[in-house]
């Protein structure tokens, strides 16, 4: 057992699909000898030289259409765009290439590649390099989406990712990075679409994904401390596939359902699974489902404005609180 910060725990995750699969390649901007942009490649290339982890220029389309192309001749690439913000200036490939890959061919090509990208705010990038985007890609029939939260997560998540025979986008928190968790020897491989309860409770389920795990957790303490209200708390992992089964299982025990999205509220992936409890565990609710979300806004640069417009601890226990007091 080791303690290894998210950062690190990527290039394990990395490291580990390399050393067992000669097939797996990675590329992308700086991820070689720099050592990425966020160091969470570091070692990389030197433990597998330049033909297996490949720089590349600055252009996301020539990116994800070198790793399409391996990905339909035989090999695994792991693509990383620096910023999950610019999936949007290769999006074709996202929207219309990549996932639709094994659909046109009539399951002659596959295209098993991982896009990993950095996502999410709270490192003060300004509105175009902090965006959580994962919505954008959940809405693609054919893609798969995965966040985590602790740096075992990612080494498991990542197996799973690489080892899947469909394209996975593998989002990254940028202010997870330097966070710290206990990971154990040897390999580790998760598995997608399974989202973990990470604290039983009675009164309310809350929802979460990446950065907002730690804050729904700490939410859940103060509620309990303070209040006497007993929340449960999942870790969603997996956006597609999605754990419906342990979503609805904790409402029909909570009967209250809380999310909680750094995405802007507009079409956020909580809407969704509000419309699934709604469709499928009406009954079990005892209240409407709340969503606590970032506003549908851009992103401000300026720590006091980026600080007050995602979501909270302080704001997680405000609505919990007074939604089972109403």
């Amino acid at each position: 057992m080791a303690e290894l910060t998210y950062r690190d725990a990527v290039a394990r995750g990395i490291a580990q699909e390399m050393a067992r699969d000669p097939d797996v390649v990675f590329l992308g901007e700086d991820i070689g000898k720099p050592g990425g942009v966020f160091k969470a490649t570091v070692g990389l290339y030197e433990q597998f030289g330049p033909l297996r982890v490949r720089d590349t220029p600055i252009s996301e389309q020539a990116i994800l259409g070198a790793a399409m192309g391996a990905a339909m001749t035989g090999l695994k690439p792991i693509a990383e765009i620096m910023f999950s913000d610019f999936l949007a200036v290769c999006f074709d490939y996202i929207a219309n290439e990549i996932p639709k890959t094994r659909y046109m061919s009539n399951g002659q090509l596959k295209c098993p590649l991982v896009v990993r990208t950095a996502n999410g705010a709270g490192s003060r990038f300004g509105a175009q390099h902090s965006q959580s985007v994962e919505n954008w890609a959940m809405m693609i029939p054919g893609l798969k989406v995965v966040a985590p939260s602790t740096p075992r997560d990612v080494i498991g998540l990542l197996a799973a990712a690489v080892r899947d025979p469909d394209p996975v986008i593998f989002f990254e928190h940028k202010s997870l990075y330097a966070t710290k968790g206990e990971v154990e020897d040897g390999e580790i491989v998760d598995t997608l679409g399974t989202a973990k309860i990470l604290r039983p409770g009675a009164h309310a389920t809350i929802l979460a994904l990446a950065l907002m795990v730690p804050r729904a957790l700490a939410a859940a303490e103060r509620l309990s401390a303070e209040f006497g209200i007993e929340a449960e708390v999942i870790d969603l992992r997996s956006l597609v596939p999605l754990d419906t089964r342990t979503i609805l299982g904790s409402v029909s025990r909570t009967h209250r359902l809380f999310t909680v999205e750094e995405n802007p509220r507009l079409c956020g992936w909580g809407a969704e699974i509000v419309s699934i409890v709604a469709d499928e565990g009406f009954y079990d609710l005892d209240g409407p489902p709340v969503r606590i979300t970032t506003p549908h806004i851009p992103l401000p640069a300026a720590d006091v404005l980026e600080d007050m417009v995602l979501p909270t601890v302080e704001r997680i226990v405000d609505r919990v609180r007074k939604s089972l007091e109403a």
